[in-house]
């Protein structure tokens, strides 16, 4: 099998100062997702890989391709495709043709990293490959369990008072139909949904669970700094965690 991993990120940010190349826990925050990938495809190599960074940010292409040893495609991103609603899925299809053209392949499978989501482990990225695989959807997402419930004790404003978020009569959260939150960290996808132009929920949906990192979005300074916290202690905790923070070094060490 043919995979091609994806990694897609702007310059800048409104929230966090260039937050895709932020020094975080002392390595920019795009190696942690780098790094997932390396340790990957050295642990599987049943199949063939090629990486492709979509990016419009010199400083990241700067990074890629001058401090790291593994072997990355930049894909400089079009104009029109840098905008602040641009859909992920239509980077991702230019990604798509740019490498089937580069390399005269057709890939059998799209795997997407975000890199603000960084606390996710090799085994996470084994389950969601292995579920697109086995499976018949159209994408495979990564999510986490939902620490609160539309059903049960979520509320929205309904003129001048609140009530529940999708009207029900349950009485305790384990009645309610299982919600998740999607965790934005790992997507895969079959390549041709992703030319067929739709968004991701007009596909055929299934998901992956993940570790709960408490779901944090890097908008703002304050989410950078939490999530360095919860970073350092599963790095230090957990091996699975740590062995990716580890592993930075070596796509590193070659040159540093």
């Amino acid at each position: 099998m043919k995979i091609l991993f994806t990694v897609c990120g702007r310059a800048g940010s409104k929230g966090i100062k260039n937050k895709n190349i932020k020094e975080f826990l002392g390595y920019p925050l795009i190696f942690y997702t780098l790094s997932a990938i390396d340790l990957y495809q050295k642990k599987y190599m049943e199949d063939s890989y090629d990486i492709a960074l979509n990016t419009d940010s010199e400083e990241m292409m700067d990074l890629t391709s001058k401090d790291v040893v593994m072997p990355i495609n930049i894909i400089r991103r079009k104009s029109e495709l840098g905008l602040d609603h641009t859909p992920k899925i239509a980077v991702l299809l230019d990604s798509l043709l740019e490498m089937e053209a580069r390399t005269a392949t057709m890939y059998d499978m799209v795997v997407d990293l975000d890199i603000t989501s960084p606390l996710r482990t090799v085994a996470d990225i084994k389950r969601l490959i292995e579920q697109k695989k086995n499976g018949n959807s159209d994408v495979v997402f990564s999510v986490t369990e939902s620490r609160r419930n539309p059903y049960f004790n979520m509320v929205k404003r309904k003129g001048v008072y609140y009530t529940r978020v999708i009207p029900s009569e349950y009485n305790a959260r384990q009645e309610a139909p299982e919600i998740f939150d999607m965790n934005a960290s790992l997507y895969a996808f079959d390549p041709h949904f992703i030319k067929t132009g739709k968004n991701l929920f007009e596909g055929n949906c299934d998901i992956i669970k993940m570790f709960d990192t408490a779901v944090l979005d890097l908008d703002h300074e304050q989410d950078f700094k939490l999530m360095e916290i919860i970073a350092a202690y599963l790095f230090d905790q957990l091996n699975e965690f740590g062995e990716i923070r580890q592993n930075v070094d070596k796509i590193i060490g070659e040159i540093n």
